[in-house]
């Protein structure tokens, strides 16, 4: 197992945003985890907050769930624009994303 599956296995709390300059719209992630991502009416992807509200300002968060870390890990794998970041909270090291290690 990888040092990046161990950080998501572990329990460890994570959280995901994405850079909309890189968005290409694709929806790749909305269909792997629509409880996080979802496509907003300018055709890019945003992640949700509480109580499913988009959050649309630029670098906005959102804590991914632990039975929901492998979807949102496959969502930065195949993002054609490689503009999903998934990083730990507590030393915001990117786990998943274009610029994890």
């Amino acid at each position: 197992m990888s040092v990046q599956q161990e950080a998501g296995a572990a329990g460890e709390a994570l959280e995901v945003w994405i850079d909309q300059d890189l968005c290409t719209g694709d929806g790749i992630c909305a269909q792997y985890a629509p409880e996080v991502f979802e496509l907003d009416i300018d055709g890019l992807a945003y992640v949700k907050g509480a109580d499913d509200v988009l959050l649309q300002d630029r670098g906005a968060t959102a804590p991914v769930p632990l039975p929901l870390v492998m979807e949102v890990a496959d969502s930065a794998k195949e993002c054609p624009g490689d503009c999903i970041h998934v990083r730990r909270v507590g030393d915001k090291v990117e786990i998943y994303g274009p610029d994890a290690e």
